[in-house]
């Protein structure tokens, strides 16, 4: 920059010569006007936007904007009237101008943005907003950004020009807000009598407004209950939207409750493969799906002391009415542990399951 401005004083005389004591004194008194007035602008502009409830680092940024253009322009008009060229010095100036227009683009913009909301003033200290994915009450505005106070107790600042490039939602400024509460209710409930109770029931919450008065509506039918919507007004600040809708939905339980009206959840059923009992002669056996009697191994039950029934188990596919004990087959013929099991098991009884040496063979002892 210093390099341009050399040139072009260079190129053509900035300062003229034969000036007066005229001269001097006229621009002396360009410049002690141009800097009283900038200090009036700047009390008067202070004083205006402090009695609107600005915000103070905003409210002295814009003053000190417009002191500043004054006291430049008195000093411009002062140099004219010296007879200084001005033409190079804002040839040289306007090109070292957007040179740091351009690096300082973003502190622009964001100063800008702030003044723009100081004027246009969606909203105020206090007011509780959402902007920016952020929601929060308003702290401070100031030449750069936006305070705001989360509702968990966090501070985000929030650059001023995305909070003009983006939505901005108040919900403060218009002193009520509305808020929806869902209920579903049985299929066998009466509709009617339902919106009487929870008109009621919706009435008597504390904290809810009587103008506009609340409302209840049928909205769908849906898997497992008709869907009801109860909305009502309340203050605007998100502490009573909470305590508020808290209230009315004690309410609307206890008057559906009383009414013994069922508001439904969703269930599943599961059923499970069945259990049966398996009778072998005069003792039962527990049969699990998909297990065969005995247990695991297949084997019979035990034989207790004194009984005087044989229990035998059956193939799978056996024939009824067959003995288990005779047959051509392998699966047929009783192994040889197997007859001297029932030898002994008839010894002991007075049984003799064994069958004599002429005995026909295919026939039962």
């Amino acid at each position: 920059m210093t390099t341009l401005l050399a040139a072009a004083v260079a190129r053509q005389p900035v300062l003229s010569s034969g000036l007066t004591i005229v001269d001097w004194v006229g621009a002396a008194l360009i410049l002690t006007v141009g800097i009283a007035a900038s200090a009036l602008l700047r009390t008067g502009v202070r004083r205006s936007l402090r009695r609107g409830d600005s915000e103070r680092m905003a409210t002295e940024a814009l003053t000190r904007f417009l002191g500043w253009s004054v006291v430049a322009a008195a000093i411009f008009w002062s140099l004219s009237v010296l007879g200084v060229r001005l033409g190079p010095l804002f040839g040289a100036l306007g090109i070292g101008g957007v040179a740091v227009a351009f690096a300082a683009q973003s502190i622009l913009a964001n100063f800008l943005g702030s003044i723009i909301l100081q004027i246009r003033r969606p909203f105020r200290r206090g007011d509780q907003i959402s902007t920016n994915d952020c929601e929060g009450t308003v702290e401070e505005v100031n030449f750069r950004t936006v305070r705001l106070r989360t509702y968990d107790g966090q501070r985000v600042l929030v650059p001023c020009a995305e909070v003009l490039s983006k939505p901005i939602t108040n919900h403060t400024t218009l002193g009520r807000r509305r808020t929806a509460l869902e209920v579903g209710v049985a299929y066998d409930a009466d509709l009617e009598e339902c919106r009487r109770l929870l008109l009621a029931a919706t009435r008597g919450a504390d904290g809810v407004n009587e103008h506009p008065p609340p409302e209840v509506w049928v909205t769908d039918f849906g898997d497992y209950s008709i869907n009801l919507v109860v909305r009502f007004w309340h203050a605007p600040d998100t502490a009573s939207l909470w305590r508020v809708r808290s209230a009315v939905a004690i309410a609307v339980k206890g008057a559906l409750d009383g009414a013994g009206i069922e508001i439904p959840f969703p269930q599943r059923v599961l059923t499970f493969a069945g259990e049966e009992r398996l009778l072998v002669g005069d003792s039962s056996q527990h049969v699990e799906a998909g297990r065969p009697p005995g247990g695991e191994h297949g084997g019979a039950h035990a034989e207790q002391p004194g009984d005087h029934h044989v229990s035998h188990e059956l193939a799978a596919g056996h024939p009824q009415g067959v003995d288990a004990g005779v047959g051509d087959g392998p699966h047929h013929r009783p192994s040889e542990e197997h007859a001297d099991h029932q030898a002994q098991h008839g010894s002991q009884h007075g049984h003799d399951h064994r069958l004599p040496a002429d005995h026909p063979p295919g026939l039962a002892p």
